[in-house]
């Protein structure tokens, strides 16, 4: 199974992808990562370091599904395109795809979180919450074939493992409460 986060910077995407990630045994392949490594190699800045990202971790995780594993994809997924990114990768490897997008209702305490967050990417700039409120006007209605795909979105000011059991319930896994 293909598990693809979506998600604003600073709602939790990264946390629950771990903790999925830990409790199934599956790799978590995440964009800000790759990003700060291209970065890290000299790739300049105003050059599309962040389509690149999304290209890499795809490739990433099309050779680990090859190798018969799934993997979870922590990134934003904000547009269409990145979205069909990985309907399209499931339907090459005839694997499941799952989305799970994570929001956070409170204004307030995503901003805090997004502020305080410590990501050790010293190559990615974070983006500031006025960044992150433009972005929200961007994020793009679910539509095409990721429309189509079974999604979950949850809010991100329960608690994580409250959040982890239900995503692993949506994913079909029983869960251990």
């Amino acid at each position: 199974m293909l598990i693809a986060m979506a998600g604003l910077p600073g709602t939790g995407k990264t946390a629950i992808a771990e903790a999925i990630g830990a409790r199934l045994l599956k790799p978590v392949v995440s964009v800000d990562p790759i990003e700060s490594a291209i970065l890290r190699a000299g790739i300049d800045a105003d050059q599309p370091t962040g389509l690149a990202a999304y290209l890499v971790a795809e490739t990433l995780t099309e050779t680990v599904m090859r190798a018969g594993h799934g993997a979870i994809i922590d990134a934003v997924n904000a547009v269409d395109p990145a979205r069909e990114q990985w309907v399209n990768l499931a339907a090459r490897s005839g694997e499941t795809l799952r989305f799970i997008e994570v929001v956070c209702s409170d204004l307030a305490l995503h901003r805090k979180r997004l502020e305080e967050r410590e990501r050790h990417l010293p190559h990615v700039v974070s983006p500031s919450w006025f960044a992150v409120e433009q972005s929200l006007d961007e994020y793009a209605e679910w539509s095409g074939s990721s429309g189509a795909v079974e999604r979950l979105t949850v809010d991100s000011v329960e608690p994580l493992d409250a959040l982890v059991e239900r995503a692993l319930e949506f994913l079909g896994r029983p869960s251990t409460s």
